[in-house]
């Protein structure tokens, strides 16, 4: 069963405590963090405990909207970061993040404009906490100052686990996905390979549990560290298909990882079969076994299933292949057929 502890990182620091959102006010003030204005959900306000007293400590609260990061955080934009702020010089106060990824993106995405430092407190399993990875407000992209990785974490694994069984089986493949996108990356490097695998042998070894039994400690952990190991080697494949079908085609976010993780990984094993053996023993299998393994953990639905327009998927392989991204894949770069076959399989 994985401990509680502090990560302090070059900047940043992670606290991994049960019952952290309880205790999130105070923690908030031991880590330098008075006022601050929150961001979160109407659905995570009322589900968490602990939420109630983060309320009340916000200067103000802010509802993040449904719909995707770069609208969501042009809502918010003009409220936190006014183009006056910026030519007064005007002292912005954090921004705590309390929900799942988007939410956290929607803060960073903020702060990239507004100057502010970020706090996420997660309850999901994404890797947004441990990320300067996300999209910008719409509208605002003259005004990006750069990109936000959020200084404290605080990663309480009852929050992030808290979902029901197939939606927590859906971000828990997302997490995985983050570790297994890094492992042919040319910015790879020793520390995001071990904390990838490290990561991705939590993630298999918990899910293999009945919830009842399962130790939710090590499903937070492994995508803490699979988290950091994309932060460090940078996306791959993968987010490149899963990220433009939630774009273009309006499927939703971790269940497309779920449906397309197992197809990916069959097409980057053929390419990188050294680094993918590695992981399929961290997930107790062998190379040839890998992607039965990752469908078994997540369970996904089919693409075909979950709403997505499929009439866009012509325009949406057209956005995939101008991301620079495929550049980093071994071998040829991969071309449209490529592309269509891992989400046809899928589908």
């Amino acid at each position: 069963m994985s401990a509680d502890f502090s990560w302090r990182d070059a900047g940043r620091t992670v606290v991994f405590r049960r019952g952290g959102v309880a205790g999130a006010v105070e923690m908030l003030r031991d880590n330098g963090v008075g006022e601050f204005e929150l961001l979160s959900t109407e659905r995570a306000m009322g589900d968490l405990d602990g939420a109630e007293a983060l309320a009340k400590a916000a200067d103000r609260i802010y509802e993040v909207a449904s719909g995707q990061v770069p609208a969501a955080a042009a809502a918010l934009t003009g409220a936190l970061a006014p183009p006056s702020h910026a030519e007064e010089g005007v002292r912005v106060r954090p921004l705590v993040a309390l929900g799942g990824g988007r939410v956290i993106d929607v803060a960073k995405a903020v702060a990239s404009v507004s100057g502010a430092e970020v706090v996420a407190i997660p309850t999901t399993l994404s890797g947004a906490p441990m990320t300067a990875i996300h999209r910008v407000p719409e509208g605002a992209e003259e005004r990006v100052r750069g990109m936000v990785r959020p200084s404290l974490v605080i990663a309480d694994p009852e929050a992030m686990t808290g979902q029901p069984e197939a939606e927590m089986r859906a971000s828990a493949m997302n997490a995985l996905a983050h570790g297994a996108d890094t492992l042919y990356s040319p910015m790879s490097n020793p520390v995001s390979e071990m904390t990838a695998l490290r990561g991705a042998e939590l993630i298999g070894s918990a899910l293999d549990e009945d919830r009842e039994t399962r130790d939710r400690a090590d499903l937070a952990l492994g995508a803490i560290l699979c988290g950091y190991a994309i932060d460090s080697a940078g996306l791959g494949l993968h987010h490149v298909v899963c990220q433009t079908l939630v774009r273009v085609c309006g499927t939703p976010h971790a269940e497309t990882n779920a449906a397309i993780l197992p197809q990916a990984l069959a097409f980057l094993a053929e390419r990188a079969p050294e680094p993918y053996g590695r992981l399929a023993s961290s997930l107790g299998t062998d190379v040839g076994g890998l992607a039965e393994r990752v469908r078994e953990l997540g369970r996904p639905e089919p693409l075909g299933e979950l709403g997505g327009d499929e009439a866009k998927l012509s325009e949406a392989l057209e956005a995939m292949l101008q991301r620079p991204e495929l550049e980093r894949v071994p071998g040829p770069s991969p071309s449209r057929a490529d592309l269509e076959r891992v989400v046809r399989a899928a589908w």
